[in-house]
């Protein structure tokens, strides 16, 4: 059996960014307010005047990532594209992205796991490779959030917290034995998808139906968030598919050269940072500069701790997500 290597990494924001005084246009908060339950600072938000989409933004990253790879876009043999934002309900972003980086008719698969979206995404990837099926697959995690929050005083405990953006993964097949992925664990608890969910538009209340009802209190087609009962949630899940995914390859806690949570609260990450004692120079943040992007949150702080030299060959790297279904996993890499 093969092993998965990241060989290519990238990412791309909105150059538009706003800060948490920018949201005070819009609602009764304060930079004081969102900084101490969140951590955020600013985030990017695409301009409408801009080109840029959820596609659009995946174009861009995997652009950089397949170059850094090596590798040209004929040499990519699928695609896996992640996010809770695409451009159209449907068809999903994977095959736009066939499409604007001229590929070859590969196959295009979406994945829709929202917040843990990359590290599903990644697990997907890391299978077909080992089995041999596919030599080079390009995964990109993509969020347009800015499109659809509500920008009110109603709607600032989930608008203050999400940006747009992403990022992009090449995986390639490696001989490397010890090398790469070493495991990936994934969990749902579906029970509990109301509580961090976007109920409608659905084809169960579709659009004329919402117009219809000329309900101004109407909020199911702005996302909903039951903050503390994520939260809550969140520091378990996060520990643990963390200690899971240690176990699962005979490491200790001591052994994360670098640990990378999926961005959604600087608080959580504070927690599980602590929880497992791990220094700062191990535990790698940017939602202060990004906020909350979802599918892409992983793979732009990868890419970003990358690019500052503080991933080196051989480091153990554990990625780590909890989000929306709820799902959540983790994925332990031998650099």
């Amino acid at each position: 059996m093969y092993s998965s290597k990241i060989t290519g990494l990238g990412y791309y924001v909105p150059e538009n960014v706003v800060t948490n005084d920018d949201l005070t246009q819009w609602m009764e908060t304060s930079d004081e307010w969102i900084q101490e339950r969140t951590g955020i600072k600013e985030r990017r938000w695409i301009d409408p005047k801009t080109e840029d989409t959820t596609a659009v933004m995946g174009a861009k990253a995997a652009r950089i990532a397949i170059d850094r790879a090596g590798l040209t876009k004929d040499d990519i043999d699928f695609i896996i594209f992640a996010t809770l934002s695409p451009d159209m309900y449907f068809p999903g972003g994977g095959v736009q992205i066939q499409d604007m980086l001229d590929m070859p008719t590969i196959g295009a698969l979406d994945i829709r796991n929202q917040c843990s979206g990359f590290i599903y995404s990644l697990s997907v990837a890391d299978q077909f490779i080992k089995t041999g099926m596919y030599k080079n697959i390009l995964v990109i995690g993509s969020e347009n959030h800015s499109g659809g929050l509500e920008r009110s005083t109603r709607g600032r405990g989930v608008t203050v917290i999400f940006g747009d953006g992403a990022g992009a993964a090449v995986l390639s097949r490696s001989e490397e034995k010890g090398k790469g992925i070493l495991s990936s664990h994934l969990h749902s608890e579906g029970k509990h998808a109301k509580e961090l969910a976007l109920i409608g538009p659905s084809t169960n209340r579709w659009v004329p139906e919402i117009i219809n009802d000329n309900d101004p209190d109407d909020v199911s087609y702005f996302p909903h968030m039951n903050g503390q009962f994520v939260f809550k949630h969140a520091v378990v899940r996060f520990s643990e598919a963390i200690v899971e995914g240690l176990h699962a390859n005979g490491l200790q806690k001591d052994d994360i050269d670098m640990l990378i949570p999926h961005q959604a609260n600087l608080r959580i990450a504070q927690f599980i940072q602590k929880k497992f004692e791990l220094s700062n120079d191990k535990v790698y943040n940017n939602i202060m500069r990004y906020g909350n992007t979802t599918a892409a949150s992983i793979i732009i702080a990868l890419t970003e701790a990358w690019e500052e030299g503080k991933i080196k060959d051989n480091d153990l790297v554990v990625l780590a997500a909890f989000g929306s279904g709820f799902t959540w996993g983790s994925v332990v890499i031998r650099w």
